[in-house]
């Protein structure tokens, strides 16, 4: 995914979100009395930010906006595209200036960069298992808080989909919207009269019944919640095919090519964002060049 994609995706409110929390992960980390204790203003450095893995790379863009709240006295060079894969050992980008700025920065920058190679990675493992399908992979908002725009940008980097970045992106009908507004013919209805124009509507269905229900209603996606196999199958051959499908719940690597090749449109897994594994990178200060 070309550098420049990034550009696109965090514009508006998805860039003030991104901006927010980097002025807050800096912070947290409050005045680097070490660096300030050891360096003068003048001193620069010049380090190069390595993979200790074989991995996808995702974040690099932002390193740069990292380190501009200190100044502009730094420079950063990016070697690879976010959504390139890179082996153990590669260097991903360089960055020189200030030590004091590099230092300070460098626990902020690593944290980005690991964590949103880390997903994705996991999402293009995920994307691999379902090449040659006709679905496609949906995250979640099962995100950490404050960082549900550069989570959901990594896993674009990684070759899946946004389900939706807010609330008002999809007007999304689960257990409890359904619980208490009655029925689903009723949310949906109280839904298309409160709205106009209405956004999509997708609604959670947990049984045949509920499924039945939700196909006779004006709405465009249906989810199939942590069911079993069969009851998907029956299910999928329940719904018109102008209504989308989307199957969650209990996805995993080892399972979603047999639930793929059921047929849905889409799955969402969660892992995406919630569980995947950082991936390894280090900050190695050099001599200047």
């Amino acid at each position: 995914m070309p550098n420049s994609i990034f550009d696109e995706f965090f514009q508006a409110e998805a860039r003030m979100f991104l901006l927010a929390t980097i002025r807050i992960a800096l912070a947290e980390d409050g005045s680097d009395l070490t660096s300030l204790g050891l360096f003068s203003e003048s001193d620069m450095a010049q380090a190069m930010i390595v993979a200790k893995q074989d991995t996808v790379v995702a974040g690099l863009p932002i390193i740069p906006m990292v380190l501009e709240f200190g100044g502009d006295q730094c420079q950063t060079h990016l070697n690879v595209d976010d959504g390139e894969r890179v082996s153990a050992g590669t260097m991903v980008a360089a960055v020189r200036g200030p030590a004091i700025q590099l230092l300070k920065t460098e626990r902020v920058i690593m944290n980005f960069l690991c964590h949103l190679s880390g997903i994705v990675n996991l999402t293009a493992q995920y994307v691999e298992a379902l090449k040659g399908t006709k679905t496609q992979l949906l995250d979640t908002r099962k995100t950490l808080p404050g960082l549900r725009f550069p989570e959901k940008y990594a896993v674009l980097a990684g070759g899946g989909k946004n389900h939706r970045l807010t609330l008002s992106d999809m007007l999304m009908l689960k257990d409890n919207h359904i619980d208490r507004a009655g029925s689903i013919a009723q949310a949906v209805s109280a839904l298309l009269h409160a709205h106009s124009p209405c956004p999509p509507i997708e609604v959670e269905c947990r049984t045949i019944e509920e499924v039945e229900e939700a196909s006779q209603c004006e709405i465009q996606r249906i989810m199939l919640d942590n069911m079993d196999t069969e009851t998907i199958r029956t299910a999928l051959g329940i719904i018109p095919g102008t209504i989308e499908t989307e199957l969650s719940g209990n996805v995993s690597l080892e399972n979603i090519r047999e639930l793929a090749e059921l047929g849905p449109g889409y799955i969402s897994v969660g892992k995406l964002t919630h569980s995947a594994p950082s991936s390894d990178f280090s900050m190695q200060f050099v001599p200047l060049s």
